[in-house]
């Protein structure tokens, strides 16, 4: 049986040092790698350049037939994946009779090309989805886009991917069974990853110090009161120069403490505001979600933006959708930013230090907490149009499974992109030529951890995300099917406004009286009230 993935046991002295690592210049112990909790698995995972000794193919399963799956991904940085594809599919090859053929989306470009490929229903037969991303889990599951793997017909998990399954933690499998197209069950495969959901500042160390400033002077300072640190340094790097490299909505959650409501498509256009010393405990407005964008915290917040975006501290682009995902990432590399916003997993100021070449810390704002949308933050779904849906499943199954495989898609070539030091990944310049999103991949818990990390990172890792807490309404999803056309209408309003509001680009004086007015006429009112009724509904189920 599947052990608990928390462990309400830990003590309060070891999430306070954790949480002290997560903001510190020394090293936290991980990069941009999941969350680890008791499994059936063995603890060390295997050296990178050791094969699966087990066939992952169900014995008697005929894979004479040679296919070739396309396998769309999000976050990637990949310009070079040759040696990698040549090493997988031999592998995969022999193991399945595969070919791999992966679509490496981007930050910028995944959302409207791989919905736009579902929609057309494209020869893709693996799609990476979540509850944030444009072709959100429970919506596209509900329009029969993807496959339902535990079919009663045709149970694709059973067959296929048991090993996966019971490895996965309890409140992943929990996370991925909804309600779809085809009746209550599960559509998609989650990522074993970070659990919870923390928000932080991204700091660029070398510029803070070249200002006199230290770590401490961004923790003891909340987003109201930074301007003195944002003055001195805009005044020493130039006007050119906009240090306070933000991603709007993130801000928002940060500020406010607001998270997402999973299932709602609008532009987030509902929130539930949680308790931000305690998640576990009812936020500001009790059990009830809100229409955020007309909130007293909104307010105040976009009202900061915009002080600060008329002072020269926040690069126009972040108010406009077109620009503000490649500008920011253009500038988190290149160190053009002092403070950042980041929604955070354990120890990523590791990876984005060796990606970025200097150092990189990161200052926790939120608590980390477990919401309905942090446990469907990474999963993959296989298309209702593929044409090797079997296939497609054992080939999740081998790569959640099997550590060798894993380690070559996600950190590269051994020797290429990577050295083994002492058991441990140590990256070579190589490794900026192929670099897909680790957490987007899949259960990263079985890749050999870094010389940064350090051989023991599992064991702070699990830790750290074993304390985390759940908020009260965790499990709920909401269902916009009744509201579909004020979804609609709510989701341009939000597209024309949300964004430039919270990057401070528009006058809230102004536009957020029309914003709240527009809302207003396109049916907010009843879309939130449906979305209530169904929270209660959700809340009465669990008592």
């Amino acid at each position: 049986m599947k052990k608990r993935v928390l462990s309400l046991l830990l003590t309060t002295s070891m999430v306070a040092a954790m949480l002290a690592g997560c903001g510190s210049t020394q090293a936290a112990p991980a990069a941009d790698a999941p969350a680890q909790t008791e499994t059936k698995t063995e603890e060390a995972a295997p050296a990178a350049d050791a094969p699966a000794t087990e066939d992952n193919a169900e014995a008697g399963v005929d894979i004479s037939e040679p296919v070739t799956l396309k396998w769309y991904l999000e976050g990637s940085n990949v310009t070079d994946d040759s040696a990698v594809l040549e090493e997988a599919n031999a592998y995969l090859k022999e193991k399945l009779n595969v070919t791999l053929e992966p679509i490496w989306g981007t930050w910028g470009d995944f959302d409207d090309g791989a919905t736009l490929s579902i929609q057309s229903s494209e020869d893709v037969d693996i799609y990476f989805t979540c509850s944030w991303t444009k072709n959100e889990y429970n919506a596209f599951s509900k329009k029969g886009y993807f496959l339902r793997l535990d079919d009663p017909e045709n149970n694709l998990i059973e067959k296929y991917a048991s090993d996966l399954w019971n490895l996965l933690p309890d409140v992943l499998t929990q996370g991925a069974t909804i309600t779809g197209a085809d009746g209550y069950g599960v559509y998609a495969v989650p990522g074993y990853k970070d659990i919870a959901t923390q928000n932080c500042w991204d700091v660029n160390v070398p510029l803070l110090e070249k200002y006199g400033y230290t770590i401490d002077d961004i923790k003891n300072a909340d987003y109201f009161s930074l301007g003195d640190i944002l003055e001195t340094v805009k005044k020493g790097e130039g006007d050119s120069f906009y240090p306070l490299l933000i991603e709007g909505a993130v801000l928002e959650r940060m500020v406010d403490n607001t998270i997402i409501v999973t299932g709602d498509t609008t532009g987030n256009v509902l929130s539930y505001i949680i308790d931000p010393k305690d998640p576990s405990k009812e936020g500001a407005y009790g059990n009830t979600i809100i229409s955020k964008y007309e909130s007293e915290e909104f307010k105040k917040f976009v009202e900061q933006s915009r002080e600060y975006f008329l002072k020269g501290y926040i690069d126009p682009a972040m108010g406009n959708a077109e620009q503000a995902n490649d500008t920011r990432s253009a500038k988190q590399l290149s160190g053009e930013y002092l403070i950042g916003t980041q929604s955070y997993s354990l120890g990523y100021e590791l990876q984005a230090t060796q990606e970025r070449g200097f150092e990189v810390a990161m200052v926790p704002v939120t608590p980390a907490e477990i919401d309905t949308t942090s446990a469907q933050g990474a999963m993959m779904a296989i298309s209702t149009a593929s044409k090797h849906p079997d296939r497609a499943m054992m080939f999740l199954n081998l790569l959640n499974t099997d550590p060798y495989l894993m380690t070559l898609l996600n950190y590269g070539k051994e020797g290429v992109h990577y050295e083994l030091e002492d058991g441990l990944v140590k990256f070579t310049d190589k490794r900026s030529d192929y670099q897909p999103w680790t957490n987007g991949m899949g259960n990263v818990t079985i890749l050999t951890p870094t010389v940064d990390q350090g051989a023991d990172f599992w064991d702070g890792f699990k830790s750290y995300y074993g304390s985390a807490v759940s908020i009260p309404i965790i499990g709920f999803s909401f269902d916009s099917t009744a509201v579909e056309a004020q979804a609609g209408a709510l989701s341009n309003v939000c597209a024309q406004y949300s964004l430039a509001l919270e990057a401070g680009t528009i006058d809230p004086e102004t536009a957020l009286p029309e914003f709240i007015q527009k809302l207003k006429d396109n049916g907010i009112d009843e879309f939130v009230a449906e979305a209530n009724s169904q929270l209660q509904a959700f809340l009465d189920s669990q008592k």
